[in-house]
């Protein structure tokens, strides 16, 4: 038996059908992704208004497309944050609150943003630091990695983790990445482990360019400006030591701060000299102008090979860090400089070019907004919202305030081991600050501290309130230097806050209300798709 014989007249309308699916399809073709990363990066760039940073490729890409002005991240800390926005989930729903563990251990089969993408048929790269690294011992190496996120990962090395440690300056001897150091390297850019990324960068995006039936997900971490601050001295040029401020009027600063907010503070770091503090700030200047070379590297690359116009484009940084604010140094605070990152976002046809947006945001919404530019069906317990509105329009409120907790207090015996270096962290300069609780002995002392920031205020406690609150207004007072909690005069703003802060964190924890324990022991065997 034949087939049968089409008429002329079908044979045309399935012509005309296949055609209209043809163009439905070139018109809804997906978009690459180029995701950039920093590591330990404020708000002390160009683009954000900071006086003295010289970050010309990252302001060229906030002119390009759309700058969040209040972005903030949901843990202060590189392990937390990282699963958090990787997997679209709060710190209490994917059970992450300390470094060197990884959802796996929590959460096994939930599906992480680059895996998603790499599902739908993505090629899914990482060059560097994506999920947590122990920096710098960790350079070279997967770190904390998670294999079934990527296709490809790769992992240089350079001069400042094979030759330069023994050169570089430390606060704590034999320390370089949890207290303060630095180094002006002799050598040139495509020595250190940052521009040999870069490098890799566009190797990876000149393969992309060849294959053009095939989307990719590029993710790319440098490990600048984290400690140590270690940099091409011509980046230290830049900023002559004299000329870097120092934080003034500390202890008037300290008076009102409850004492967990302090908590993050160092010994060493309280002993600093003013010409310690100065180099350390140049440094850590260096770092950010030494990374933002490298940006421009990838995204030129991206230019050149004709991929810029089917390509998204975001850079943010996993939390933000202290220079000296209110005396501290570094992260893990839920002040502004500790929990505000940068996020900027090129979205071709969608974002307007220099848009400055006002609202909060938060790490949170990175996994829906890139699922919804890239029409990839994300996962549907993501806890964020999607930024397009905003892309589109800037004046787009969306959720109106951003959220940021971090733990402090001291574990019980036999649960120190959980709480890890944080941990340990945080009761040693519980130590100093004072007690926090009067449990005796054996007791578990954890507790949480929960900030709630909106376009005005950020209002933030601590163990609910029982052992501190703060309130800042931020049209008044942006370097939040008075806290109002307590004045009675906001006593109605204190009100409202908190009851919108508490609303908040009911909804960071996942449908069941506990916070899933980390599975301790040997590690998971990656699955790429749901067992």
């Amino acid at each position: 038996m034949g087939f049968p014989k089409f008429r002329p007249h079908l044979l045309a309308a399935v012509a005309l059908l296949l055609g209209s699916v043809e163009a439905y399809g070139a018109a809804a073709a997906p978009r690459n992704v180029l995701f950039l990363i920093a590591d330990d990066l404020n708000n002390l760039l160009g683009c954000y208004g900071d006086p003295l940073a010289q970050t010309p490729n990252l302001d060229r890409l906030a002119a390009r497309g759309v700058k969040f002005e209040r972005a903030y991240c949901t843990y202060p800390l590189c392990g937390p944050s990282r699963n958090s926005f990787l997997t679209g989930l709060y710190p209490n729903s994917d059970g992450i609150l300390t470094n060197g563990q990884i959802f796996r251990q929590t959460i096994p089969t939930h599906v992480s943003l680059p895996q998603v993408f790499r599902q739908q048929g993505y090629f899914a790269a990482r060059i560097g630091k994506l999920y947590h690294y122990n920096v710098p011992n960790s350079i070279g190496t997967n770190g904390h990695d998670d294999p079934a996120s990527w296709e490809l990962e790769l992992n240089p090395a350079g001069v400042d983790r094979l030759e330069e440690q023994p050169k570089i300056t430390t606060l704590t001897p034999g320390q370089f990445g949890a207290t303060l150091s630095w180094y002006a390297s002799p050598k040139g850019d495509f020595e250190h482990t940052d521009g040999k990324q870069a490098q890799d960068a566009e190797w990876v995006l000149e393969r992309c360019a060849k294959r053009k039936d095939r989307p990719f997900f590029l993710a790319v971490g440098f490990f600048r400006p984290h400690t140590p601050y270690v940099s091409p001295k011509p980046y230290f040029d830049q900023y002559p030591v004299d000329r870097m401020p120092v934080v003034q009027g500390v202890k008037e600063d300290q008076a009102d701060i409850p004492a967990p907010a302090l908590a993050s503070a160092k010994r060493e770091q309280d002993n600093m000299t003013d010409d310690q503090r100065r180099q350390a700030r140049q440094a850590y200047y260096a770092s950010i102008s030494f990374m933002d070379a490298n940006v421009g590297r990838v995204v030129d690359a991206l230019d050149r090979l004709g991929l810029a116009e089917s390509t998204v484009i975001v850079f943010t940084s996993d939390h933000g860090y202290h220079m000296g604010e209110h005396g501290l140094w570094q992260k893990m605070s839920l002040f502004e400089e500790s929990a505000r990152i940068p996020l900027l976002i090129v979205a071709p046809g969608v974002s307007k070019k220099g848009a400055v947006v006002p609202t909060p945001v938060s790490h949170l919404d990175l996994y829906p907004t890139f699922a919804e530019l890239c029409g990839v069906k994300p996962p549907g317990n993501l806890q964020g919202q999607s930024l397009v509105p905003m892309l589109k329009d800037p004046s787009v409120t969306g959720r109106g305030w951003a959220l940021t907790q971090v733990q402090r207090g001291i574990a019980a015996a036999g649960k120190a081991g959980k709480a890890g270096k944080a941990g340990k962290a945080a009761a040693g300069s519980e130590a100093r600050k004072g007690e926090f609780t009067r449990e005796g002995a054996g007791a578990d002392r954890r507790f949480f501290g929960y900030s709630l920031r909106t376009q005005r205020w950020r209002f933030t406690e601590w163990a609910e309130g029982k052992l501190g609150r703060e309130l800042y207004d931020h049209d008044a007072d942006p370097k939040e230097l008075t806290n109002l909690a307590d004045k009675p005069e906001h006593a109605a703003t204190v009100q409202q806050l908190a009851q919108q802060l508490h609303a908040a964190v009911k909804t960071t924890f996942p449908a069941s209300g506990e916070t899933p324990a980390v599975r301790e022991g040997p590690l998971w065997a990656p699955v790429l798709v749901a067992p």
